[in-house]
């Protein structure tokens, strides 16, 4: 029971009682990786998502499993942060960070001037995850530019096949040594190191460290977080994160109770993101661009009629199509988009892991594309107003009475528009089910029927009120002056759309774009094979 020297005196107790001892048997258990463990890592790196991994298991077995899931390789270059003292911890991640400087401008020829400055791989131009892309500049052995406190130049003593070879840096650190990276002081400085690592491993860390971890990733860079774990020493670290994912397995069902989603092995983690993942952003980009198109576009025909109305309380469209738009006319087209559409294909997803890349961008749905499908719904309300206005401002009927009353010009408003927003859905789609036939056509049909009934006579003669639009649709769609008018604005309206996608893909195409036409390609191949098989 002595508190005095207490651990001296515990291993000599240990050298007393550890004498002439007989080794009868020895045990071994073996934690094996699940089943497609180290693919699913492989693919999520080349996705461009940082790994950390926090786990309770010491150095050397940490070590070990980093190469068995192919998370650390034997190019990296391995940093180990193993001091116990909050000095010892802060004086080696300074060495660390000189040592990363120093490769870096040794493999990469950029000067870094200013060595307080945060480090950051994109101030040079290179990819963390793939480090043969780096910019350089073009004047032999001259600085560059100065990007962000650091200036590039070119460099003529780099190893080229040194540079090919080098795979990132990679972390190791201990509970205890993460327990004085993580305070206040220290706590940036590791932040930085570890944004800089392609890989980072935390070894001994306790459930609460886990959380601490992932919480100081999410309080400093703007990145989505998302924490994977099987036990309840998981439970903090997959709550604090922006995305909970439990693992049901041997150990509880604690993590999987405190998470988002849930699956029954590691490698359904690609999926998850690498095919649902992308699918979903890229739906509820164009579902948000879309929705804001053709409410811009609808909203704003108010706003041109209202030079003609002298903004008074007027309405332009029959106030049954102004409730029901929104409802029946635009609504479930958009619905299918956004819940059936896909670019590529699950296997090609899969297949491609660096069509992820986009979504962290945030090449789909920006500021940029905001304002674009402001402006377009703008001009579509011009367009959609002022073609049917012109049209039928000296139009007459086949009877000699004018077609230019507010509610035959109402009607032909909300027909085209209901058509035109509903056939700009139909060129964003690139995934067409016989769903999404059935609802989009089903759409344009239903405003003809809706309308056909609602401004018969049957509905005049049940509730026996004055309906100013009764025979509106049928004197209107009687007209030819209709159908030209309506096919003059689809071509002004779709057609230079059309024109864009078609010379965007053919010159200027992305990722998605060339991945859809190698999809394309790789099926019509097989098919050809499989045709000229079963011809012979």
């Amino acid at each position: 029971t002595s508190m005095e020297k207490r651990e001296e005196k515990v291993s000599n107790t240990y050298e007393e009682i550890e004498t002439n001892l007989k080794l009868l048997g020895a045990t071994a258990i073996e934690d094996k990786l699940q089943d497609g463990v180290p693919q699913c890592i492989e693919r999520l790196a080349r996705a461009g998502i940082k790994i950390w991994v926090l786990t309770g298991d010491k150095v050397e077995t940490a070590y070990n499993i980093g190469l068995s899931c192919r998370l650390l390789t034997n190019d990296m270059e391995i940093q180990v942060i193993e001091e116990d003292t909050e000095d010892g911890v802060a004086k080696k991640l300074q060495e660390v960070r000189e040592e990363m400087i120093h490769k870096i401008e040794q493999l990469f020829g950029v000067d870094i001037e200013d060595r307080r400055k945060r480090l950051d791989w994109k101030d040079w131009g290179i990819d963390v995850m793939k480090f043969d892309q780096y910019r350089k500049d073009g004047a032999s052995g001259g600085k560059g530019q100065r990007q962000n406190g650091h200036a590039a130049v070119t460099t003529t003593d780099a190893n080229p096949q040194e540079r090919e070879l080098f795979e990132g840096f990679g972390l190791l650190v201990t509970g205890q040594a993460l327990a004085y990276a993580l305070n206040e002081k220290l706590k940036m400085q590791f932040l930085e190191l570890g944004t800089m690592c392609k890989a980072v491993v935390c070894c001994r860390v306790t459930p609460l460290q886990k959380a601490q971890v992932v919480e100081l990733v999410m309080q400093n860079e703007k990145k989505i977080t998302l924490a994977i774990g099987d036990g309840a020493n998981d439970v903090s670290m997959i709550q604090k994160a922006h995305i909970g994912v439990g693992i049901s397995g041997q150990e509880g069902r604690q993590a999987v109770l405190a998470s988002d989603y849930s699956f029954g092995q590691f490698r359904f983690l690609e999926r998850l993101l690498l095919v649902h993942g992308r699918w979903s952003y890229l739906r509820i980009s164009k579902f948000l661009r879309y929705f804001f198109y053709k409410n811009f576009a609808f909203t704003l025909c108010h706003f041109w009629f209202g030079f003609f109305s002298g903004f008074s309380a007027q309405t332009l469209y029959d106030p049954f199509f102004v409730a029901t738009y929104n409802v029946f006319f635009s609504s479930l087209p958009v619905l299918a988009l956004g819940v059936f559409d896909q670019d590529v294909s699950a296997d090609h997803s899969l297949s491609k892991p660096h069509l992820y890349t986009p979504g962290q961008n945030n090449e789909f749905f920006n500021k940029k594309i905001f304002a674009e499908s402001v402006i377009h719904g703008i001009l579509t309300s011009c367009i959609i107003f002022f073609v049917p206005y012109l049209s039928v401002s000296n139009s007459t009927r086949p009877g000699g009475m004018t077609q230019a009353d507010l509610q035959s010009f109402g009607f032909i408003v909300a027909t085209v528009m209901a058509i035109i927003v509903n056939l700009e859905n139909a060129l964003e789609t690139w995934y067409w089910t016989g769903l999404y036939h059935f609802v989009l056509w089903g759409t344009i049909v239903v405003h003809f029927l809706f309308h056909f009934a609602l401004y018969s006579t049957i509905i005049w003669k049940i509730f026996n009120t004055n309906y100013a639009y009764v025979g509106v649709a049928q004197a209107v769609l009687s007209t030819g002056n209709f159908w030209f008018t309506l096919f003059l604005t689809c071509a002004i309206l779709l057609l230079p759309v059309f024109c864009r996608e078609f010379f965007r893909m053919r010159f200027m195409p992305n990722k998605t774009d060339r991945a859809r036409l190698n999809q394309k390609f790789r099926t019509e191949e097989k098919a050809a094979f499989v045709a000229h098989i079963q011809h012979k």
